[in-house]
């Protein structure tokens, strides 16, 4: 869960994902969807949450994610496996796409532009990014555009 959700990486590149790819507090990974368009790497640099729990997850493996077989996962069956672990954990609204797409609204939440989300999850185009964002942006427009209108004057007072 906690891949997903401070990487907000897709499951294809989650499921490849281990302890060579950080170095000094950032994950450095190609997202597999860019390789033969964009050729994108993403730098990301590693949340102190992320950090505390990889600390505590020793892997002998070339991926943090192992089955229970001793293998990396497959993107289909991590998909499999996340809906299993989000069950068990009585969270049956979970899914790994779902818990990208809330990172980016927990990104946008946090104040970050359309840019630092996509320099995050690796999107290509800000439209999807936006799609993500939209309610979180128009919440937060509404509020910054109220807090600028000056008092009006109340019916009885001069203005």
């Amino acid at each position: 869960m906690a891949l997903v959700l401070y990487t907000a990486l897709r499951r294809g590149d989650i499921v490849t994902l281990g302890p060579q790819h950080v170095r000094d507090g950032t994950i450095t990974v190609r997202p597999r969807k860019t390789t033969r368009t964009t050729g994108t790497t993403l730098h990301i640099p590693v949340h102190l949450a992320l950090a505390e729990i990889l600390a505590k997850t020793p892997t002998k493996h070339l991926t943090f994610l192992i089955t229970e077989a001793g293998t990396r996962f497959r993107p289909p069956s991590l998909s499999w496996r996340f809906r299993t672990w989000c069950d068990e954990a009585g969270l049956p609204h979970c899914t790994a796409h779902g818990r990208r797409k809330a990172q980016c609204r927990r990104l946008a939440e946090a104040g970050c532009s359309v840019h630092e989300i996509a320099a995050i999850s690796g999107h290509k185009t800000l439209s999807e990014v936006r799609r993500y964002t939209e309610a979180v942006d128009q919440a937060r427009l509404a509020k910054a555009a109220i807090a600028r209108l000056r008092p009006e004057p109340r019916p009885n007072e001069s203005v």
